[in-house]
């Protein structure tokens, strides 16, 4: 009768971990793969993998030129088609005066104490104003967005008194609170509230669904959900719903000083009101460039903290 070959035996799991294997299962099957301990310098080169570049200082001056010279460009093209629109004698240089005789005005008038007092007392409206529409906005955006009920009730509403043009609100707001301060502000913060409410109802619309349940399964509900992820999600929208609620926040005060003078406040809306009852062209000019300048800081202010966001996001370089 044939005889049964013997089993073979093949080394056990704690032999092949320890790497010893008996003499008779030399030779059958791999040998077991030993780890590799790394050196200092090997995990301090992985380290370094994780790290961001450092920044090249020696640079600095060259990113900050590349960043300026467009805008430079811009302000040199506007001013030579002013110029030649001068030169053209379009109208009477009493109505529109020369950059020659309007940028030394602009210099004589932010070397003044009384001209700072105004922007001071101007800026103080915009940022009241707009801190208020921040936080109510705030509000009715979650309420908004969590609520599907409320959503279809007001939500159209919101998108409506967004397009809505904010000087249709003062002949209200004077009957309301009169030549007051309280006018100002009221239609500052029902100019800009419609942006930052649709800003944040859309980045929580954009939040994706695998975060919500990833969420739900580590136990968020409530505040909590909304304070740790939904809210920190939506931030890039909401960056957005804010420089656009300061845009209309911002225009909305210019009408307003324009509108609604009160008594013994000398704001920048009052002063170009002034220079247009004296036919001070030069003046009104300067105005509205102290206007402009103020809004293209702020904007720089909001791209900033919109660059910072993206780039912890890891959205850009």
């Amino acid at each position: 009768m044939p005889t049964e070959p013997a089993p073979t035996k093949y080394a056990g799991a704690r032999a092949g971990l320890e790497g010893a294997l008996s003499p008779e299962t030399a030779g059958l099957g791999p040998e077991p793969q030993r780890i590799k301990t790394l050196t200092d310098s090997e995990v301090s080169g992985l380290d370094a993998l994780n790290l961001a570049p450092k920044a090249d200082k020696g640079r600095l001056g060259l990113r900050i030129w590349n960043s300026a010279w467009p805008k430079l460009l811009a302000i040199a093209i506007v001013i030579g088609i002013w110029e030649i629109v001068f030169l053209a004698e379009w109208k009477p240089a009493y109505v529109l005066p020369a950059p020659t005789e309007v940028f030394p005005l602009i210099w004589d008038l932010v070397t003044t104490a009384d001209f700072w007092d105004g922007v001071r007392l101007t800026m103080t409206r915009a940022i009241t104003g707009f801190g208020l529409a921040v936080a109510l906005g705030t509000v009715i955006g979650a309420a908004v967005s969590r609520f599907a009920p409320l959503r279809a009730a007001i939500g159209s509403l919101i998108t409506g008194l967004q397009t809505m043009p904010s000087i249709m609100w003062f002949p209200l707001a004077i009957l309301l609170f009169q030549l007051g301060e309280k006018a100002i502000l009221f239609v500052v913060v029902i100019g800009a509230t419609p942006s930052v409410a649709n800003g944040l109802i859309s980045g929580i619309d954009y939040v994706p669904r695998t975060w919500l349940r990833v969420g739900q399964v580590m136990g968020m509900s409530g505040l909590s959900r909304y304070r740790h992820l939904i809210l920190p999600a939506s931030l890039p929208s909401f960056v957005s719903g804010l420089k656009q609620g300061w845009a209309f926040s911002w225009r909305s005060l210019m009408a307003g000083e324009l509108l609604v003078i009160v008594p013994g406040t000398v704001s920048i809306g009052v002063r170009m009101q002034n220079a247009r009852d004296l036919s001070d062209s030069p003046l009104v000019i300067t105005y509205i460039i102290v206007v402009l300048v103020i809004g293209i800081v702020i904007d720089q202010l909001f791209n900033f903290a919109d660059g910072a966001l993206r780039k912890r996001w890891g959205l850009t370089s």
